[in-house]
Formats: structure tokens, C-alpha cells, sequence
């Protein structure tokens, strides 16, 4: 009788824990579940190590959650308030930093940037301005193993940035094209060092992160011992690894950063609600201004600000050693998404978690086709111009454009891939995804967001 009544009591007991683990699992949104199996998908296919989002919109938090791990090597999961490297995100509170100093008549952003850094030019003028939206045409530095070498034994490596970029051939020419630039954002560091009489961490905690209650913020460190902080990975194909060893004073303002969803959007909030910087600078900051022939791009100063199928999106991602990120802003939908990856790989990125999270949130509207209304055969040709990462023997990049039926091929040289292009808007213009690419006049010009680049047709 007693082994009866125990079994019975037993048997409850499961029913009414797996009842309540039932209730448990069915107070998760749809978009929770969503996020979980497209997280832990990453995680068990050895995509990632780990990753936090948050996403907040209307006052209301949709989602705050951490996946994976913290540690691989100790299995630690990853904690709720975890500290990432946050890469070019970074760059937005160097622009806010120089704007706040154009507020306090510090300088200008017209100002030649010379007038704070010792640079040899070469008979340009370039503006502060031009360094935050990467129009300046600066050479990048370090290039090549022996230089990023150097900088990362040398003691102060963003100082030695000059140095190494001096020498060098411009890019471009300033304000011709925009082409996404490391080296000016270094440059912005320095300026704000030589102004404030401060270093460029203490500026950023006193003016920004101190005020703001940003206490996981901070510039990343190889020697302090950080509550939170995560280790970061690299993805390869035979499994993840360490990061390999970042001395931070070589991204140094350009991407040394290090902070939590919870600080971004912190950040973000006040940014985009007029309590960092005043309406005009903060106007200044997320508008983008045009090339020299007229041209707009839909970049500004450290933010991307565009229509992404229908919304406006006023975000900007991050990579680094070891870390991802990505922080948007939907101001139509008062819609904000932080996501934060401690590994670096080709696929799954911050930007890729915080898109696929996007449209569950919004409908995307896909781009209108228009009727094919010239004959494609005219700008048949090659094309070649300075770009990001050109492949060509001369830094340079060469696209070959074909005529085929109602439409074109486009095959960069040196890579197998051709793409046809198939969603044309009308003015010589076709859309790939969110990039624009305009082929008239003997140019091929493509605006990626982040770089607007001008090919010149080869005779």
C-alpha cells in the first residue's frame, strides 16, 4: 500500500512539474522562439561561440536575452549583462565626441584637419568633416603583416598610424567618392587628444559614459580584469578559435570600444532623443552629405542612415578580433536592436542576427521593377576604380558588364561568381539587395551604404 501511495504521489509531482514546465515554455513570444532557434542553430553548428540582443521598441522590451557561451574553454554560458568588443560601433562616439567640441567652439568641421595633426597632404585640403564620413581619401594603414606587426609591439601604434599612412598614395581625391575609412577615424582620436588636452577614454567617460550611467563602457584592455567580459572567437571551418592577440591602441578610436546591449541602448536612446549633442549637431551627425559632383550618399558622420526596404534605418555594425556587432534604429517604428556576437566570421555576424530579427519585427517591402527602357548593349564593358579591398594588381578593382536578354551580368575580376542583375528601378539603376548600382555615362557607380565607389569605363 505504502509503494502504491509513493508511486502515485510521484507520478503528480511529474505531471504538475512538466504542466508548469509546459506553462513555461508558452509565456515565450513568437519572437523569442524565433530568436532561440536561430541562435542555438548558430551555436550547435559551431557558427558562433555565443551572443546577446536586445530589442526594444515603444518603451516596451521585446526581447533581452543571452545565448551560448562566455568561455568555450571553461564552458562558462554567457551572462545576461555581458561585455563585448563592439568594433566600429565605436566610431559613433568618436563623431559624437567631435561634434560636442564644434559645440564648445573647440573647432570646426570645416576645419582643415591639419590645424591638429602634423600630415603631409600633399597640397589637399582636407576637412574634420570629411574624416567622419569617409570622404577624405586618406591611404589605410597597416597594410600587410609586417606593418600591422609593427604597430602591434610598438607602444603607442595609433600614434604611429601617421607615420605609416603619410608616405603613401591618397586613394582618392577628397570628396570625389566615399570609401570607408579606418585611418580618419584614428585621426579623429588624435585630434580629440590634442583639443582636450585628455586622453580619448577619458574624454569619452567623462563627457558621455560617467553622465549617461554607462558603466560597462569602456576602452578595451589586454590587462584589466573585467566583471562580464566575454572572450572572443574566430570561426573556421574545422572549428572555432581564440582570437588571436589585438593590441586596442591600433583601432584605437576607430573600433577599441568595448560595451553591453544594455549600454547601446542606453546610448542609442539618448542619441537619437537629443541628450548627447544638440539638434543641429545631432541633425549634422545622422545626415548624410553629398560627393563633389552633387551626389548623395546615405551615409553621415559614424551612422548609415537609408531606407532599408521601406523603413528607416539609422544603424552601424562592427568587426573585430574575435567580436561582432550591430546597433539599429528604426525611428518610424520607435524600434531599437542591439546584437552583439563574440566571434568574427564570414556568415554569421551581428548584422546577420539583427536582420533576421528585423523582419520578423517589420515587413519588408520589396523594391519596385521597372521596365528595362534602354538597350543594355551601350555600357557593355569593363569597368575599374579605386575600392575597398580592390583586387586588381593596383589596389584597384575591374567589374566586366554583359548584355544579356532584359537585363545584365555583372563578374568581378579575378572571381568565378557572375550575378546577373534583375531588379532594375528605372534611370540606369538597378538594386542588389540594398546596394544601388547606376551604370550611364561610363561609369559604373554602386553605392554599398558604407562606400559609394565610381568605376570608369576602359576604352
Amino acid at each position: 500500500m505504502k509503494q502504491t501511495t509513493f508511486i502515485y504521489i510521484a507520478i503528480t509531482l511529474l505531471l504538475a512539474v512538466s504542466c508548469q514546465n509546459k506553462q513555461e515554455t508558452s509565456t515565450a513570444s513568437p519572437l523569442e522562439v524565433y530568436a532561440d532557434s536561430l541562435f542555438q542553430a548558430s551555436i550547435d553548428s559551431a557558427q558562433i561561440a555565443g551572443g546577446a540582443i536586445l530589442v526594444f521598441q515603444k518603451g516596451k522590451t521585446l526581447l533581452k536575452k543571452s545565448y551560448g557561451f562566455a568561455s568555450l574553454e571553461l564552458s562558462t554560458p554567457m551572462p545576461t549583462d555581458g561585455i563585448f568588443d563592439i568594433g566600429s560601433v565605436t566610431k559613433q562616439f568618436t563623431a559624437a565626441a567631435i561634434l560636442k567640441l564644434v559645440e564648445d567652439k573647440k573647432l570646426s568641421l570645416n576645419d582643415d584637419f591639419t590645424k591638429y595633426l602634423d600630415f603631409d597632404t600633399k597640397g589637399r585640403k582636407i576637412t574634420i568633416a570629411q574624416l567622419l564620413d569617409h570622404t577624405s581619401g586618406l591611404p589605410q594603414a597597416p597594410t600587410g603583416k609586417d606593418e600591422f606587426t609593427q604597430m602591434t609591439f610598438d607602444e603607442f601604434p595609433h600614434k604611429l598610424t601617421v607615420q605609416l599612412a603619410e608616405p603613401k598614395d591618397f586613394l582618392h581625391e577628397p570628396g570625389e567618392v566615399l570609401i570607408y575609412n579606418n585611418v580618419a577615424f584614428v585621426f579623429l582620436g588624435l585630434i580629440i587628444e590634442k583639443v582636450t588636452g585628455q586622453t580619448y577614454e577619458d574624454y569619452l567617460k567623462k563627457t558621455f559614459f560617467d553622465p549617461l550611467g554607462m558603466a560597462s563602457t569602456a576602452f578595451g584592455s589586454n590587462t584589466k580584469v573585467i566583471k562580464n567580459k566575454v572572450n572572443g572567437y574566430n570561426y573556421a571551418p574545422d572549428g572555432l578559435q581564440q582570437m588571436n592577440y589585438l593590441n586596442y591602441y591600433i583601432p584605437y578610436s576607430a573600433g577599441s570600444l568595448s560595451s553591453s546591449t544594455e549600454d547601446l541602448l542606453i546610448w542609442t536612446q539618448a542619441l537619437h532623443a537629443g541628450k548627447v549633442l544638440s539638434e543641429s549637431m545631432y541633425q549634422s551627425m545622422i545626415s548624410p552629405d553629398k560627393l563633389n559632383d552633387g551626389t548623395t550618399v546615405r551615409y553621415a558622420k559614424a551612422l548609415a542612415n537609408f531606407s532599408n526596404y521601406g523603413h528607416k534605418e539609422i544603424s552601424h555594425g562592427g568587426a573585430l578580433a574575435g567580436f561582432s556587432s550591430f546597433v539599429q534604429y528604426f525611428p518610424d517604428e520607435d524600434l531599437y536592436i542591439i546584437t552583439l556576437i563574440n566571434t568574427i566570421g564570414p556568415k554569421k555576424t551581428g548584422r546577420f542576427f539583427g536582420y533576421e530579427i528585423t523582419w520578423e519585427l517589420l515587413d519588408k517591402k520589396e523594391y519596385e521593377q521597372a521596365t528595362l527602357d534602354f538597350d543594355t548593349n551601350a555600357i557593355q564593358g569593363t569597368y575599374k576604380g579605386q575600392t575597398r579591398g580592390g583586387k586588381d594588381s593596383d589596389g584597384k578593382q575591374s567589374i566586366e558588364i554583359k548584355s544579356i536578354e532584359n537585363g545584365i551580368t555583372r563578374q568581378v575580376k579575378g572571381e568565378e561568381k557572375k550575378d546577373t542583375l534583375k531588379v532594375y528601378v528605372g534611370n540606369h539603376t538597378w538594386m542588389d539587395g540594398n546596394d544601388k548600382i547606376t551604370i550611364e555615362n561610363n561609369e559604373y557607380r554602386v553605392d554599398k551604404i558604407y562606400n559609394y565607389y565610381i568605376l570608369k569605363k576602359e576604352k
